[in-house]
């Protein structure tokens, strides 16, 4: 690819999949494991985008226990083991197949930019059959800062070669992201946002899946 195509990159989490059922069974299975209260739907949704580590330490000062590196690194080891395959309660948004079956069609390269360790996240793409249409990665367990520091975002525009990219994700951390990268945001409303969509910073909003290849014509125009 020359370094003058135009990729979208997308988060995974709150964007292309709803995971958060998923990801609360787990938090509370290790809760369980280890002897400590269960926590809300809410509260763990509430958590998810930061990647794993900030989920633990979030659920531990929701819960108000002292977090003490030996616990911490207990929970996150178990929490991590039940999350690499965790796929059953996760569900894909409407018509994220479809789109990206267009967008790929115009001719767009597609990349993929999460806190989400590489495991589960291949796993949840496979499990969707989804892992074919992205030709550039990053992850929450990568050699580099996770999101909202711009480099993991960067490292998939590299690898997409890239010359142009916009961004797709659904919270506060990927409009940061952008933001640092300085590169457009188009914000999916339906996600796990906890701000107003007028008060987070974004170039375009949408709900549906469907309005992003003409979201695309209008900030990546050839």
């Amino acid at each position: 690819m020359e370094m003058n195509t135009l990729a979208l990159v997308f988060d995974l989490d709150g964007t292309l999949i709803d995971s958060a059922p998923d990801i609360h069974a787990g938090v509370n299975a290790t809760m369980r494991a280890a002897d400590l209260p269960e926590l809300s739907f809410g509260q763990v949704r509430s958590f998810i985008g930061k990647g794993v580590p900030a989920l633990i330490s979030q659920c531990l000062a929701a819960s108000e226990i002292k977090e003490t590196p030996a616990l911490f690194n207990t929970l996150c080891a178990d929490f991590s083991k039940r999350y690499e395959t965790a796929v059953a309660l996760t569900v894909l948004y409407t018509n994220v197949i479809e789109t990206l079956t267009i967008l790929k069609s115009q001719g767009y390269a597609l990349g993929l930019c999460t806190n989400k360790p590489e495991h589960p996240t291949h796993a949840a793409l496979a499990h969707f059959g989804l892992t074919h249409f992205f030709d550039g990665f990053a992850f929450g367990d990568g050699p580099y800062n996770r999101k909202p520091d711009a480099a993991p975002l960067l490292h998939v525009q590299t690898a997409l070669k890239a010359g142009k990219i916009l961004y797709v994700g659904d919270s506060e951390t990927d409009a940061a992201t952008a933001q640092n990268a300085q590169v457009p945001f188009a914000l999916f409303t339906e996600g796990y946002r906890k701000t107003a969509i007028d008060d987070l910073p974004h170039d375009e909003a949408f709900d549906d899946f469907q309005d992003l290849p003409d979201i695309a014509a209008r900030l990546l125009p050839r």
